[in-house]
């Protein structure tokens, strides 16, 4: 049996270190907290996105009594450009969640599975990495592709 080896490059910064453009998005998926329905959970998550025109779009997550019927943040702002602008790929997204109790996470908090396989596809789609922020009050944490955080990933056969 052979033994491999998969690394993940990912960069811990603080918010100063990063460009005006990466502040305002976290500062946008910030708000979209705000904006999330969750009753169920307490776990209020915003994502924003840019895309390469230079649109912003937010999203939030959405639960529903009905589970899975609900919808993550990422996913829900990616379908949203996805919808106004089919042609444009997403260059940067930013993730930001609050706890229970409404103050915003300590840790950055990373995408589920299927967000990240949207990310896998959206990447695919464009041929091109999205760059990911993933906004911790301690520190973010910068991600060039979703392959860094899924390097062995399900894609068009």
């Amino acid at each position: 049996m052979k033994e491999l080896v998969i690394k993940s490059t990912i960069r811990e910064a603080q918010l100063d270190e990063l460009t005006e453009q990466e502040r305002t998005l976290i500062q946008k998926a910030i708000e979209a907290t705000d904006r999330s329905y969750a009753p169920y959970s307490h776990f209020h998550v915003g994502a924003a996105i840019s895309l390469q025109n230079g649109e912003l779009f937010m999203g939030c997550n959405q639960e529903n009594a009905a589970f899975p019927a609900g919808i993550c943040a990422e996913r829900s702002a990616i379908f949203a450009a996805g919808a106004k602008y089919p042609d444009q790929p997403v260059t940067m997204l930013a993730i930001a969640a609050r706890n229970p109790q409404g103050e915003l996470q300590e840790e950055p908090v990373s995408p589920c599975g299927p967000c990240r396989q949207v990310l896998i596809e959206t990447e695919t789609r464009f041929h091109q990495p999205v760059r990911i922020l993933l906004y911790g009050q301690k520190h973010i944490y910068v991600v060039d592709s979703i392959k860094q955080l899924m390097p062995l990933s399900f894609t068009e056969f």
